[in-house]
């Protein structure tokens, strides 16, 4: 087994935490929350349905667009725990969360093995079974610290949190970690996602990068206004017994302060 640290976020990192950074420091903007299921508005009310057998496809510019069983997909592929942040870029931030799944540049190798991207791909749009779809640059997907999560705090991903697997990229805001995920399109401009016009094609956390449109610190100001109407339809609506905070997410929480350890 490896030992990993927390995820490497330049110089934010709340107290306890294990990297050399400097304690206590949050993004520009971000207060420190429980986790909560979270999204656009038009999505609270989506019932996802995970498959008996769960897929992922990869489509766009690839050679061989392919339909992948997950199960087979990610077979002999080392597992690891890895915590670090989620960062929403409506200003709220969950700290310290401990997730196991599979580093995904290593997912990404046996998909390019398999689908033969053009070389000409730029970025990765990816989709959930909810329809809610996010783009990352193919350089930020291969970074370090992105992983796709099977697991939160040990247990399996519930729905609220992305079941069966999601993608975990703490450099960038939350809405670049897309849950539920099924599809991969490989694309050589960037082709937007769900959030539209709002939403920044790089969406780094330490650069500011809410939106495309107006900088940073004036969309701050804007989402700390509104994020209590944003947050009333998925506070309303119960997912599948899972909707709000968790309470098995938020005992873990304060069990789970010590280095984490990888499983293979």
């Amino acid at each position: 087994m490896e030992l990993t640290s927390r995820a490497p976020l330049l110089a934010f990192n709340p107290p306890g935490t294990l990297g050399p950074m400097t304690a206590g420091v949050l993004p520009p903007g971000q207060s420190a929350t429980g986790l909560e299921r979270f999204g656009l508005p038009q999505f609270a009310g989506r019932r996802v349905v995970p498959p008996v057998r769960p897929v992922l496809s990869v489509t766009g510019q690839v050679r061989r667009p392919a339909q992948l069983d997950l199960a087979d997909l990610l077979a002999g592929l080392p597992r690891r725990q890895q915590r670090s942040d989620l960062h929403c870029v409506t200003t709220w931030s969950a700290v310290d969360l401990v997730w196991s799944g599979v580093a995904f540049r290593e997912v990404l190798r046996r998909l390019s093995d398999v689908a033969k991207p053009h070389t000409r791909a730029r970025w990765l749009l990816a989709s959930g079974l909810d329809g809610f779809a996010a783009c990352l640059r193919l350089d930020d997907a291969l970074a370090d610290d992105v992983l796709l999560a099977e697991k939160l705090y040990g247990v399996p991903l519930s729905l609220a949190h992305g079941a069966p697997i999601r993608l975990v990229a703490p450099a960038h805001y939350g809405y670049k970690s897309v849950k539920h995920l099924v599809t991969l399109e490989y694309r050589s401009a960037y082709p937007g996602g769900s959030a539209g016009w709002k939403e920044h094609p790089r969406g780094r956390v330490a650069n500011e990068e809410r939106s495309r449109v107006l900088p940073g610190p004036l969309w701050r100001r804007a989402w700390s206004v509104s994020l209590p109407l944003a947050r009333r339809p998925y506070r309303r609506i119960r997912h599948d017994s899972d909707s709000g905070r968790s309470p098995d997410v938020i005992s873990l929480l304060r069990a789970t302060r010590e280095p984490v350890s990888d499983e293979r």
